[in-house]
């Protein structure tokens, strides 16, 4: 445990930290899961852009990489697009 004053202060907010960044990641990995069950091309490509920036804020905010977020968009976009030639 903690002794200095300035440690546990340190602790209190890296915890309040892991709690933020655990919740916007959840939601944002929910939000993707959504997505992918969407079948109409253009219902997706609505939801599209919401998504993208969710995944940009966490890449912007050090929750994700930066890779790891192009890397899930370019998919994202790619299964989207998917959708219109399914049909």
């Amino acid at each position: 445990m903690a002794n200095h004053k300035a440690t546990k202060k340190d602790m209190r907010q890296a915890n309040k930290r892991r709690d933020r960044n655990r919740y916007y990641g959840k939601t944002t990995r929910n939000a993707v899961r959504d997505l992918k069950e969407i079948k109409d091309q253009k219902e997706a490509g609505e939801k599209l852009p919401e998504i993208a920036s969710m995944v940009d804020k966490l890449a912007r905010k050090g929750v994700i990489h930066e890779n790891k977020a192009s890397n899930l968009k370019r998919k994202l976009a790619k299964r989207v697009n998917s959708l219109a030639v399914a049909k």
